[in-house]
């Protein structure tokens, strides 16, 4: 059977024809934009107490420096560092030579004045005679005295020992010998105040403290003292907390937080998820939404109030923010509302 080449070459042309027609038909393709979606919460306006924190470091109620008056050697040291002593108690013995010389000098003295008593009545001297041995025996007995009290050196106070600077047979200098320090029933710490916060401050405030050494337990602490003087380079003025230590648990030198409430305040709180942190700033953020829309405001953050922000600026009372959502969001772009 024979084909006709006409027809087959017309066919060939008509096929092509179409494949070409449909290549070059455009199809419009309609692609609805998704706007990002977000959950909402209201900021509402609260009366905040008003926290302040202070670190402080803990110091003992009283402190003895035990030196003598004048530079001498040690002979023997009795107690160490860490060792509780009481009222009285020797804690250092110093060389003695010095004082023996003074007493052989007062005992010298002592016998001539006595002598010279004697003679006076039998009518042998002169009432000047005694009344000028008289003064040599006070002023030899009194050096003898202050000689006896910086040889044996005795703890003027209940308490630790918390510092020991020499050992026998060194010669004292400008350290003391031991340091001791009152622990019971009291310890104290020192803070500084803001001059701004000092009207809200009184004497017998209650503040709470908490120590690194102890973590998870509070302690009971009253404002005992409030220095009048302001530094004028740091504005503050230093505050004197005191604090139960019945146990002496509490030592010198432990790091402290002290914190007392300085009334209230009203401002606008919002949840947490709320606040945005800038990107390569310190800055902080939250979105208002109004009308379909949201705003990038900046805040100044207060108080952290469990799972809310306390505000200081930026919010206003009754404003809508974004509490979801927030990654594919920018200042004024449209959002969709899931809570709504």
């Amino acid at each position: 059977m024979k084909v006709n080449k006409i027809s087959i070459i017309s066919a060939t042309i008509i096929v092509l024809s179409a494949v070409s027609c449909s290549k070059n038909e455009k199809t419009a393709v309609v692609v609805e934009e998704q706007l990002p979606v977000v959950t909402i919460d209201v900021a509402h306006q609260l009366d905040v107490p008003q926290m302040k924190s202070f670190a402080a470091t803990v110091e003992a109620e009283n402190v003895n420096n035990i030196s003598p008056a004048q530079p001498n050697r040690i002979k023997t040291i009795n107690v160490d560092a860490g060792d509780r002593v009481s009222v009285g108690q020797v804690l250092v013995t110093l060389d003695a030579a010095a004082s023996d010389q003074l007493r052989i000098n007062l005992e010298q003295i002592e016998r001539e004045y006595k002598r010279a008593c004697q003679l006076l009545e039998i009518g042998g001297g002169t009432q000047q005679a005694v009344d000028q041995l008289k003064a040599q025996l006070d002023a030899a007995k009194s050096q003898y005295d202050n000689m006896m009290e910086n040889t044996v050196l005795r703890s003027p106070i209940n308490g630790l020992v918390t510092a020991r600077n020499y050992d026998p047979g060194d010669m004292t200098g400008s350290l003391p010998v031991l340091t001791v320090g009152q622990l019971s029933p009291v310890v104290k710490v020192m803070i500084n105040v803001n001059e701004s916060d000092l009207s809200k401050i009184h004497h017998g405030m209650d503040v709470e403290v908490e120590f690194d050494a102890y973590p998870g337990e509070n302690y009971n602490g009253k404002i005992r003292r409030i220095y009048p003087a302001v530094d004028a380079s740091t504005r503050t003025s230093e505050v004197e907390v005191s604090i139960a230590n019945p146990n002496e648990k509490i030592k010198p030198g432990m790091f402290a937080r002290v914190s007392t409430k300085l009334g209230e305040q009203s401002n606008v709180v919002v949840p947490d998820r709320a606040v945005v942190k800038q990107t390569g700033s310190g800055n902080k953020y939250v979105y208002v939404y109004s009308n379909g829309k949201v705003n990038f405001n900046k805040v100044e953050l207060g108080q952290r109030l469990d799972n809310a922000y306390e505000l200081l600026s930026g919010i206003n009372d009754g404003d809508t923010v974004v509490i979801t959502g927030q990654t594919r969001l920018a200042d004024g772009a449209q959002v969709e509302i899931l809570n709504r």
